[in-house]
């Protein structure tokens, strides 16, 4: 008899204090998907859609959106992370960008769960800290951001 096993994200009691979780396959981001973002989210901003432009600024190129990039980061944990087990982002803090991320760089995650516990308000779910670092090809930190999500335990499946 064949037995089904389907993709899913970790249960709050999987989830480890201190583990970094490395995510990959990365994502090559292409002028195409910032542009197709910036204008998506209603963003004119040269640096992400005029090349020409953002050529005479101090990077002397475009650059990704950082809105985009920290979506990505965020997105390429979920299938390790989180898929189907997330019941809600609850927030994010210490988001920053300090290395730019241009066209054609490859994006790689890895997430840290900061702390974890239950939560008082909605049993059944547990309130996960996690930490995103974000590097590019050449394993610049290009991102990081704390986020703090509510995620399904077992007993609340």
């Amino acid at each position: 008899m064949t037995r089904d096993v389907v993709q899913r994200g970790l249960f709050f009691e999987e989830l480890e204090e201190g583990v970094r979780y490395v995510h990959r396959p990365g994502r090559t981001l292409t002028e195409a998907d910032d542009v197709l973002f910036s204008t998506l989210t209603m963003n004119p901003q040269g640096l992400h859609l005029d090349a020409a432009w953002a050529a005479t600024q101090p990077f002397g190129r475009p650059l990704m959106n950082s809105m985009l990039t920290l979506a990505t980061l965020v997105g390429l944990a979920v299938a390790h992370l989180t898929r189907d087990t997330t019941v809600a982002n609850l927030g994010f803090a210490e988001v920053a960008f300090p290395h730019p991320l241009f066209h054609g760089d490859t994006l790689y995650g890895e997430t840290t769960v900061r702390t974890k516990r239950l939560s008082r308000s909605r049993p059944g779910d547990g309130v996960v800290t996690f930490e995103h670092v974000g590097r590019n090809q050449t394993d610049d930190v290009v991102a990081r951001a704390v986020r703090t999500a509510l995620v399904k335990t077992r007993e609340g499946t």
